[in-house]
């Protein structure tokens, strides 16, 4: 029996949201994280650069207890999915039509035993052995608190269309985005575009909200 710890089994509620909107509570998470701007689609930009950095680092952690760097309370899991945080200088969400003016986050979550430390070596040992530059990785802890959240199917160019239920569902329900500085668009990507075609992508939406009082709701 395959006792490996899956983040998206265990817990579905924050990666396997359906195909109808939801308000969820995400507690705070910690990821390895690689901040950037400009268009994500860019062959061999700053983005897939990013990308690269955080599967190096995540798969040193991850076979770490083969080696003689040993991490204690560390239990054998599946490296977490991919996941961006995106947003535009004084854009209310994101402009599709304008990828190259996205800042983004990009990281991949760390499990509960992961230190500041532990990445640090992390970070030393897949530059030294995969001979990546992995300066730029930061360990990044992150509370994303009331959002509410879908799952896309299709290409990331017809997000819109899922924004839009979003936004008419927290209409409904009497909620409204609250993006800041610090609460974004967030994508959590359950694909590998190399391996599945744009028809068949699997993207969990999330959006910061809160909740509209009677005194707001009169304004």
């Amino acid at each position: 029996m395959d006792m490996t710890f899956d983040y998206k089994k265990e817990y579905r509620q924050y990666y396997q949201p359906g195909n109808k909107p939801e308000i969820v509570q995400i507690p705070p998470m910690n990821f390895v994280a690689v901040r950037g701007m400009g268009d994500p689609n860019e062959k061999d930009g700053a983005y897939q650069s990013a990308i690269g950095i955080l599967y190096t680092i995540s798969y040193t952690i991850r076979m770490s207890y083969k080696g003689d760097y040993q991490i204690e309370d560390f239990f054998p899991y599946v490296v977490p999915p991919l996941e961006g945080f995106w947003w535009q200088e004084g854009v209310h969400g994101v402009d599709y039509t304008n990828k190259a003016a996205f800042h983004w986050i990009s990281a991949i979550r760390l499990p509960d035993f992961v230190a500041e430390e532990h990445l640090s070596w992390a970070k030393e040992e897949a530059t030294r052995k995969k001979k990546v530059d992995c300066t730029l990785a930061e360990f990044w802890s992150f509370e994303e608190g009331l959002c509410v959240q879908m799952m896309h199917l299709g290409p990331f160019d017809e997000e819109p269309k899922t924004v839009a239920k979003m936004d008419k569902y927290l209409e409904e329900q009497g909620y409204d985005n609250d993006f800041s500085d610090t609460r974004m668009h967030h994508e959590i990507y359950l694909s590998d575009p190399r391996k599945v075609a744009p028809e068949k992508y699997k993207t969990v939406i999330r959006h910061p909200v809160r909740r509209i009082t009677d005194d707001q709701s009169a304004k």
